[in-house]
């Protein structure tokens, strides 16, 4: 009689109901974590029939829904017994006022004007900027405005009364032309180490308009220079609690007027990992949810 097979750990793949199966790049690591003993499988943050005490991590993925319903997915997160990356990161994640606790701790973040939601939609009267809510994901409600241009100005007015009007922070960020030639570099980290880097063509090119649950980008293979790995290691080293609680994460940088990195965003709740575009990539981040579970 063979002995028993010892029971696989269990993790979830946190998707939402939009996308329930996940994409090519959520699933690239199925496989290798099967590998390694570990059953992984999609499953839907709000489905009420899931119980997340049966999973020994629930690992968010593409809950890309989360923007609209943002106290109801940090209440979630909470309840969540094993999650990466950890409840109280993905609150703080999750509102990019993130940003401003980067600055505050000397790391080197696009200059932003915050409209609060008790200002009124002041905007400068020239040169390009991006206008977006703090609470967002796949570029929604984000748009690029010439203020020069009557037109423009005053969508973009809009789009801020309309945001301020439903108590949304608002951002007014300088447009970073660099972006257009150079793209941002999107430097990923798995189990606290770097891994891999990949360039994103330029994404706003006008006013806001609708999108579906993510505006889809151009992504080729980069290599992250010294300068963008120093200033993501910066970043990292002002998450509260510490970078070494964070399962993976991605520093979103692009060049300011000078040339230098600057830090766009810091995702640690739900990021494209973009397995797909690094041989190994999948591997590296199976080993780094083994290494998670057993801590």
């Amino acid at each position: 009689m063979s002995a028993p097979q010892a029971a696989k750990a269990r993790v979830a793949l946190v998707t939402c109901a939009e996308l329930p199966g996940l994409d090519e790049d959520e699933t690239a690591p199925i496989a290798p974590l099967a590998a390694r003993g570990v059953l992984a499988e999609p499953v839907v943050w709000d489905d009420p029939a899931v119980d997340w005490d049966a999973y020994d991590l629930a690992v968010i993925r593409s809950a890309w829904d989360y923007a609209g319903r943002r106290a109801e997915f940090t209440a979630w997160a909470e309840r969540v017994p094993r999650l990466a990356n950890p409840a109280d990161v993905v609150r703080w994640n999750t509102d990019k006022s993130y940003l401003r606790d980067l600055a505050a701790a000397g790391v080197p973040v696009v200059d932003t004007t915050w409209l609060d939601p008790d200002s009124t939609a002041t905007l400068p009267t020239s040169g390009e900027y991006v206008v977006k809510p703090a609470v967002s994901s796949g570029a929604r409600n984000t748009g690029r405005y010439d203020m020069a241009d009557s037109a423009q100005r005053a969508l973009a007015a809009g789009l801020a009364t309309k945001l301020i009007a439903e108590k949304r922070t608002v951002m007014v960020q300088p447009y970073q032309h660099a972006v257009d030639t150079a793209g941002e570099t999107a430097v990923l980290f798995l189990g606290g180490h770097y891994s891999h880097a990949i360039r994103k063509g330029a994404m706003l090119t006008g006013p806001a308009s609708e999108v579906g649950l993510y505006k889809e980008e151009e992504i080729t293979t980069r290599s992250a220079t010294d300068s963008e790995l120093h200033v993501a290691q910066q970043a990292l080293a002002a998450v509260p609690g510490g970078a070494r609680r964070l399962l993976y994460a991605r520093v979103d940088l692009v060049p300011n007027p000078d040339g230098h990195p600057v830090v766009l965003e810091l995702e640690l709740t739900e990021p494209s990992l973009f397995l797909r575009h690094d041989e190994g990539a999948p591997e590296r981040f199976a080993d780094a949810v083994v290494a998670y579970m057993a801590r």
